[in-house]
Formats: C-alpha cells, structure tokens, sequence
C-alpha cells in the first residue's frame, strides 16, 4: 500500500495547477462527504488537487491527505475500505477517490467508509452520469453534490491572457451591459487585444481547461472527440451495465445524427424509426444518458423540468467545442451561438423554450439570439425580451453582447 501513498503525492505534485477557477471560491468542499460531478476534461482532478493544497495550506503529506485515482491498477489490490482503514490508523484527514464510477460496488464502499470512520473527510468525483441521487445504498441522505463544467469565457479569458474579470450576474448584465462591456474592451484593448477575435478562439477551443496543451486546433478537436466516445464507450456502461455493444453503437449513431442537427426539436415516432432503436422509452432512456455525460443539453418547452425533453424542447450539443470537434466541416453559426448561450446558463439558471422567442430564462426574460443585424421584429410585444447578438463589441438598450453571457461564471 505504500505504493499508493508514493503515487498520491505525485499526482498532487504534477496535476496542481496556478489558475484557480472561480468555483473553489463557492467552498463546494466544506462538507464531511461531497462528491464532484463533471464530464472529461473539465478539470474535476485539478479543483480536487487544489482544494488539497488550500486543505494543507500548500505542503500535503501522505500521513494527512491522499488522493487516490479509483481506476489505477494499484488500487485493484486492495478494497477502498482497505486504503482508508490503513490512512485512518495513521491520522489521515482527507481522503478522495478520482473517477469513482470506474470502481466496481463504489456506492456501497463510500457508504461504509462513511459511516465507519466520522473523523475522516471524504471528497470523490466521477462522470456526470453518475447517478448517485438514485443510488440503491442511499448515498442522497449523506452527500453534498456539486457539478463542475467547462471554462466560461470569462475564466478562458483569465487564464490565457494572465489576467482577472469579475463575474457578473444576470441581472448585472440586463441593467449595466454596456457599462461592464466596457470596462472589459478597455482592459483587453490596453494589451492590444480584442474581444470579438478572442471570443471566436473560445467558441472553438477555449471551453476545456487542457486547451493551452495543444498548438494544433485540430489535435485538440480529435482530443475532444475522443473524450465523447470514450464518455459513451466507457463511461456510459461503468454505470448502466445493461447497455450493450450494440445500444453502445446506436446511442453513437444517435448522437451522430443529433449533431448534424442542432438545435434539435425531437420528433420521437421519427427519430426512433430513424435509429432502429425498439421503443420510445428507450429512445428518451439513451438521450437521459449523453445528458448525464455532460454530451448534450436538454432543454425543455417552458412550463417543463429541467433535463427532460418533450415536445416543442431541444436538443443541443453541451458546449461549442464539442460542435466544432464533430461537425469538422460544418459551420452554423446560428446553431454555435445558441449552444454557448445555453452552456453559459445552464448550470445556474432555469431556461426553456418559448413559444415566442428563442429562450425562456428563469420564467422571466425572454432572450433572441442571432447576428449583430437581428432586430426585436420576433418579439417585439413581450416583455422583458432582449437580443443577445454576435459580432458586436458592446450594446445598447436591450441589445446585449452574447459574448457578455460568458462572464456569468
């Protein structure tokens, strides 16, 4: 076992990271027992690492902390209770399990390791397909759950330029857009930079933390690319083990189709013809997987729930970046705005489809999206309607940069 302390103060040493994403200043670790949700790549190691170094005030030992990757072949010697009884005895404080979900029974251990040892701190992360609220052991009643997604475009800016916005809320940017635009042109202009340039780089390669790694666009696109296959080829069975080779391929000819189409409004009679796939309830058990991966975004018809699709919702890709690495020659630039748009404001905020209007956001604002030459002729009667156009640096009255959304986070 003492190999398993060696390998954990080496992955602290080597995956620790300077730039600290403003989701560690939420403090999603305060509890005895959190578990961190997130799709590949987007960082879910790193924050874990970093919160260790805060933990350890920079100077983690293996007596203190240990950080354990859940799918090393070091750990397939021994049980998670085993590693966690041996740290325990030697005063072990924290102890987290990296892509928990590729362990076999991972919900029933966490459960004892949690009821077992009340001194011990316990932090894990896994796929966003984890299912841990549905959990048979009923993790539900112990957990904190918390959920990482990619950079925003306000952290993409920080952390290629080395430098530092503040995020801003919705209500800040529908009040004072063109203040706080702003203030961000004149910061980047003062470095000879411009935003509508830097915000055509993150649409393509900007949403996943690993994209200063590659100098080549298209080495980070096939990286991408292959973070989603092995998502549905891996990920997707560790935690429904029903799925077989073959729903494996249909649920990649699925998102095939899917893609070349975005936004999607599903006819499902259609769509599960058009797939091969039995049933209906299939057809929506598949889509409910690539959610949960963190491979698409569902969003319903106003007056629906979050995650779930029906009629007149859509379908959309999670993020940009996953829509330049699967449509290599395809460019919809209606269909991109729309998928950033969603990105930024699907984690923290309700959005739906009206029947009026692109976007529907926490029941309130209703929200067009489209070039710098839209006008409000879509939704010129209702109330509290805005544009939210490309192509343009900064806005007036209810015309807002759509760039400006990404400093939400």
């Amino acid at each position: 076992m003492h190999e398993l302390f060696q390998l954990s103060q080496h992955l602290i040493r080597t995956h620790n990271r300077p730039y600290e994403r403003n989701f560690l200043q939420k403090k999603p670790f305060n509890s005895r027992f959190s578990i961190l949700l997130g799709e590949r790549g987007v960082g879910k190691s790193t924050a874990i690492i970093q919160y260790i170094m805060h933990y350890c005030k920079n100077s983690p030992t293996p007596e203190k902390v240990l950080f354990v990757q859940a799918d090393h072949f070091l750990v397939n010697k021994f049980s998670l209770y085993e590693i966690a009884d041996k740290f325990h005895s030697n005063g072990g404080e924290l102890i987290c399990f990296d892509e928990i979900h590729k362990y076999p029974e991972w919900s029933s251990e966490l459960k004892s390791l949690y009821d077992t040892f009340p001194s011990l701190k316990l932090i894990a992360s896994g796929s966003s397909a984890l299912e841990i609220l549905k959990g048979s052991h009923d993790l539900s009643r112990r957990v904190i759950i918390n959920r990482l997604r990619g950079l925003s475009f306000r952290e993409y800016l920080e952390m290629s330029l080395n430098m530092q916005f503040d995020t801003v809320s919705l209500s800040d940017i529908l009040n004072k857009h063109t203040e706080i635009a702003s203030a961000v042109i004149n910061k980047l202009e003062a470095d000879k930079r411009r935003v509508i340039q830097l915000f055509r780089k993150y649409l393509v390669n900007g949403y996943y933390p690993y994209f200063h790694e590659f100098e080549d666009v298209e080495n980070f696109k096939t990286v991408v690319e292959q973070g989603i296959q092995a998502a549905i080829e891996s990920d997707l069975p560790s935690v429904h083990p029903s799925l077989t080779g073959a729903s494996v391929h249909k649920i990649k000819k699925l998102l095939s189709y899917l893609a070349s189409a975005v936004p999607f409004t599903p006819d499902m009679r259609k769509l599960k013809t058009l797939m091969d796939i039995g049933d209906e309830r299939t057809l929506k058990n598949y889509l409910s997987y690539m959610h949960d991966a963190g491979v698409i975004s569902l969003v319903p018809a106003a007056g629906k729930g979050m995650g779930t699709i029906g009629k007149n919702g859509k379908i959309y890709l999670a993020n940009p970046n996953q829509y330049h690495a699967i449509n290599r020659t395809i460019n919809n630039e209606g269909s991109i705005r729309e998928t950033f748009f969603v990105s930024m404001l699907y984690n923290s905020h309700k959005i739906a489809i009206p029947v009026e209007g692109d976007f529907l956001v926490d029941e309130k604002f209703v929200f067009e999206i489209g070039g710098k030459s839209k006008d409000f002729s879509q939704i010129k009667n209702i109330e509290n309607s805005f544009l939210a156009l490309d192509d343009m640096e900064s806005g007036y009255g209810n015309k807002i940069p759509i760039w400006l959304f990404g400093f939400l986070s």
